[in-house]
């Protein structure tokens, strides 16, 4: 596995992945994300992004989507898209990366700090309350110096093996049938049917 900036020729991908996730991305731009990779298939496992949000008075940057696919869940992949994106930020100077979120705990495992909202400057502030409005009062916004972001050990060992669970050399077995070709038995008619 590993994780790679998004390319042009992804965006297609991206943008059916963000509608079936029922994501809302105002800003979609292939370039702000990153897709994590299984090295050997090529099979895309997950995505994420960071948003630069703009202003009058400050910039600060969001970590605005990490998204696993089903198959790939439990495996480490969302923490190594964040990895990706929090040291993309702190390359390119920000020195808090915030996200904001319902779920805290999925956060706090690597460094990210829950934040007062009271001590936050005024454009976080600002993200903060539109947040609330859109997916509820419960919503805290949290924040992580990309110095101090950290992968649990446990995480990384989960990402190096990671395999998708329908896959049939995981384990799992899977069933072709007639539909998946496009065929509907209850019509079809077969060359070498011998009536019996």
């Amino acid at each position: 596995m590993y994780v790679r900036d998004a390319k042009n020729r992804d965006e297609v991908w991206l943008l059916e992945q963000v509608a079936e996730a029922e994501l809302e991305d105002p800003a979609f731009r292939s370039r702000d994300y990153v897709i994590a990779l299984d090295e050997e298939t090529s099979r895309k496992a997950g995505f994420g992004r960071i948003r630069v949000h703009t202003g009058d008075t400050r910039e600060f940057c969001e970590l605005a989507f990490v998204y696993t696919l089903p198959p790939w869940r439990q495996q480490g992949v969302g923490a190594h898209i964040i990895e990706r994106l929090v040291a993309e930020a702190g390359d390119n100077g920000h020195g808090t990366v915030y996200t904001f979120t319902r779920q805290p705990a999925y956060f706090t495992p690597f460094g990210f700090d829950p934040q007062d909202a009271a001590d936050l400057p005024e454009p976080v502030t600002d993200r903060l309350e539109a947040v609330r409005e859109e997916r509820g009062d419960d919503v805290i916004a949290l924040g992580v110096a990309p110095d101090e972001f950290t992968v649990p050990e446990e995480f990384r060992e989960r990402f190096k093996t990671a395999a998708p669970a329908d896959d049939p050399e995981n384990g799992e077995t899977v069933e072709v049938t007639a539909e998946d070709f496009g065929i509907d038995p209850s019509e079809a008619t077969y060359k070498y049917d011998t009536g019996s």
